[in-house]
């Protein structure tokens, strides 16, 4: 084999990035042999529910919990060495997997499996390369390991921090996170719009991540009974109660509004859309800031997604909404300013990476070429 690339799905951005590379090589690179392994499935099913589970679990039960380990990991304490403990029997599978598919590239798109990966390496004789490939806008201690070779970070202006952290500045290549192609295409707006059966006004689209996660539903019913002329594109991604409440809530309302689960049309959805108010998932900023699209945070995930709102709005892409604010107010503020709306949209086309999908696909070619 000569590409394989590991994951987990605590949320969809890591294994959606890791597809995204398959889904390039496949169209680009025909011959090339690249496979996508979800690493605590492959291990056992019910490690992954039970890992997953907790992860879920205390995010939604517990966040300031989640937050408090996520910096004690930072600091080398508690829950690094716990993760350690926790890795080394993996290493067995691990082992097994890496002699039976042989590749010459591991890719990790989430630390679980890049610490055990590394860990293997350091322990073993092994001839792969192993990249780290950082799926949020900060370089976490977990990302950081001995045996890795190479780092593919979101933007140039983490690689300071990188360096800072104890890496060569000749391992980090600032690619950026990669992204579907579909993003990166020209989309008939009126076309859609009317396709969708949307109105010719300012349109925000409401997003809680592939699982629904975070104050949807609470923004939802503001924007619903706000005075503002807008209409409100919602996805709900895998929740369905979360759809189901929402579409009774667009009872109440004159406003137009259009309310989704799991879908694929989302480089659409943001094609036509004014403001993005979402989760700040690393790979779905991403996404917003190849089509130039404005960012209102909403329900950070504590830790990663915190770091995500803090590189979005000191680069001055996003503004954040929490649920103590007076959210119509703010929104009127933005969206009556349009030198400030220019201004976000300039700022996430000058910060995005539209091309990371090519260009860490082109640097994955030339190490199996160079291997």
């Amino acid at each position: 084999m000569d590409i394989l690339i590991l994951s987990i799905s605590a949320g969809g951005g890591h294994t959606r990035t890791a597809h995204t590379i398959k889904k390039y090589f496949r169209r680009h690179y025909p011959g090339i042999e690249v496979e996508t392994i979800d690493w605590l499935k492959y291990v056992n099913p019910m490690v992954d529910r039970v890992v997953i589970g907790s992860y879920m679990g205390t995010l939604k039960a517990s966040p300031i919990i989640y937050e408090k380990l996520y910096d004690l990991s930072e600091k080398e304490e508690g829950i690094s060495d716990i993760s350690r403990t926790l890795n080394r029997p993996l290493a067995l599978i691990m082992e097994r997997l890496v002699r039976k598919s042989d590749p010459k590239i591991v890719v990790c798109t989430h630390p679980f499996p890049l610490e055990v990966i590394s860990h293997l390496k350091r322990k073993k004789s092994m001839s792969c390369r192993v990249i780290s490939l950082l799926t949020d806008f900060a370089p976490h201690n977990f990302w950081i390991r001995d045996g890795v070779d190479y780092y593919i970070i979101p933007h140039e202006d983490l690689i300071h921090e990188m360096i800072y952290k104890g890496v060569e500045r000749e391992r980090i290549y600032p690619f950026g996170i990669p992204i579907d192609e579909k993003f990166l295409e020209d989309y008939p707006v009126n076309d859609i719009r009317r396709d969708l059966g949307l109105e010719d006004r300012t349109t925000l689209l409401l997003m809680g991540g592939s699982l629904g996660m975070g104050e949807v539903k609470k923004v939802f019913s503001r924007l619903m009974n706000s005075s503002l002329d807008i209409q409100v594109i919602a996805v709900c991604g895998k929740n369905r109660k979360l759809k189901e409440e929402l579409e009774t809530l667009t009872a109440g309302s004159s406003k137009p509004a259009l309310i989704l689960g799991y879908t694929s049309r989302v480089p659409r959805l943001m094609a036509v859309s004014d403001l993005l108010i979402t989760k700040p998932g690393g790979l779905t900023i991403s996404e917003a800031m190849a089509m130039k699209l404005p960012i209102a945070i909403i329900s950070p995930i504590p830790g990663q997604e915190e770091r995500n709102a803090q590189y979005l709005m000191n680069s001055g892409m996003a503004v954040r909404f929490r649920s103590r604010d007076y959210i119509e107010g703010m929104l009127r503020q933005l969206l009556d300013n349009p030198v400030r709306m220019a201004h976000m949209r300039e700022i996430c086309g000058l910060k995005a990476s539209p091309h990371a999908t090519r260009d860490t696909c082109e640097f994955l070619m030339s190490l199996v070429d160079n291997r």
